[in-house]
């Protein structure tokens, strides 16, 4: 069993816009999102089940008016799912364990970093300073992050 699970306590003390947003698959405004300008080193982790989602490193600058990364820092913690709504098909990024919406996958990214554009949603992410990694139980992914004396 996962030490990360969707927790009805949990899902009690999301903000409405966290719980929009990942509990009714809903969006945030372009270029609302906390997260958005973020730069500082560490990683993203679902703001439901804690489990560990992205790197800080594999961040970038993709003028969507989302956070954007190229790839996920625990492949097996995202699910990628077809998502045929609003006439179009893309591909859904769910988490595993908190099964929380956090936004899509495109084809658009750096193509010299994989190719692929995560766009995700900030009000599904909590972000844990390098700093804060090892005591929060993130201390096997410090090596994906900036800044690492």
């Amino acid at each position: 069993m996962s030490k990360y699970t969707k927790s009805p306590d949990v899902i009690a003390t999301l903000t409405p816009e966290q719980f929009r947003v990942t509990q009714q698959d809903a969006t945030e405004r372009p270029g609302t999102g906390e997260l958005l300008n973020n730069q500082e080193p560490g990683v993203y982790v679902d703001i439901v089940s804690g489990e560990p989602l992205f790197a800080s490193a594999d961040k970038f600058e993709s003028g969507c008016g989302w956070p954007s990364f190229t790839k996920a820092i625990e492949p097996a913690y995202v699910n990628e799912l077809r998502d045929a709504s609003l006439g179009m098909v893309r591909t859904e990024v769910r988490s595993t364990h908190g099964d929380s919406h956090l936004g899509h996958v495109f084809p658009d990214g750096p193509s010299d970093r994989g190719g692929l554009r995560y766009c995700i949603n900030s009000a599904s992410l909590r972000f844990v300073h390098r700093d804060q990694m090892e005591a929060e139980g993130y201390g096997a992914y410090i090596n994906q992050v900036e800044g690492v004396a």
